[in-house]
């Protein structure tokens, strides 16, 4: 009796070790995509006649960011992903939210919607256990011609759209931003 209980105690506190593991795992991707909107947002606001808003949680189906110059009548509605694996996937929802936002400023002559993607200087190879990388960015101008769709991009820049379990490369082109980014190195 004693052993089983001991036994039940041990399955219990294991079983509540995992729930916090996943529950910090969460929050720390939540904060790796704060901090990247954060960048964002201040490096347009450091730029000469932009300025960019964070927008708020995924909750209230707004884009990660917007960016407007008034002067170049200019708007990017931004979806940021930001990460330590080698590949980052946006939903087909949060390109259609995305599209949404911009196609209500009529104003703007120029709208585009950006997927912007950070892949960090450490790379996760297992629980817990990282290894170094060069850090890398890719602002991708979302093609409005193509079907909405989820997609993925990988380490080395490229975007491939998931149909049906299905990759295909895109043709997305990098967006020159009006600051500097941590583009991949030439080799």
């Amino acid at each position: 009796m004693n052993n089983n209980l001991k036994s039940i105690t041990i399955m219990k506190l294991k079983k509540e070790m995992k729930k916090t593991n996943h529950k910090n795992a969460a929050k720390t991707r939540r904060q790796r995509g704060y901090q990247w909107e954060d960048t964002i947002v201040k490096r347009f606001k450091k730029t000469e006649k932009w300025k960019a808003f964070r927008l708020g949680s995924p909750s209230i189906a707004l884009p990660d960011v917007l960016a407007v110059n008034t002067e170049k009548s200019t708007i990017f509605t931004i979806e940021a992903k930001s990460g330590t694996s080698t590949t980052l996937p946006v939903p087909a929802d949060q390109i259609e939210r995305c599209l949404e936002w911009i196609k209500t400023f009529d104003i703007y002559k120029n709208k585009q919607v950006l997927l912007a993607f950070k892949f960090l200087s450490k790379k996760r190879v297992d629980v817990g256990v990282y290894q170094n990388r060069e850090l890398r960015e890719f602002f991708k101008i979302w093609d409005e011609k193509l079907e909405i769709c989820d997609c993925v991009c990988t380490y080395d820049g490229k975007i491939y759209s998931k149909i049906n379990g299905v990759k295909k490369e895109l043709a997305l082109k990098e967006c020159k931003m009006p600051f500097k980014t941590k583009q991949r190195s030439s080799a």
